[in-house]
């Protein structure tokens, strides 16, 4: 969240862009740890099932939130 938030206040959606994949690679990270926690039986598995969907449902979104503003402008319409 706070790397979102860092990028947001950047100036340019290239900017917010790269902080967007490190806040995706950051998901990824966690679910690394989460794999060692279920391993370590810190999880049931069904907390680990539920937490890993989430943090896949998580990097999809940034994955779309990435894509959306790599997209070239749109013209302004007149009239």
């Amino acid at each position: 969240m706070a790397n979102i938030a860092e990028g947001f206040s950047r100036n340019t959606d290239k900017e917010f862009r790269q902080f967007l994949f490190v806040a995706k690679g950051s998901a990824s990270e966690l679910q690394s740890h989460l794999y060692i926690a279920l391993d370590q039986h810190y999880l049931e598995q069904a907390q680990f099932d539920q937490i890993r969907a989430e943090l896949e449902h998580l990097s999809k979104m940034l994955s779309n939130l990435i894509k959306y503003l790599a997209q070239p402008p749109k013209p302004k319409q007149t009239g």
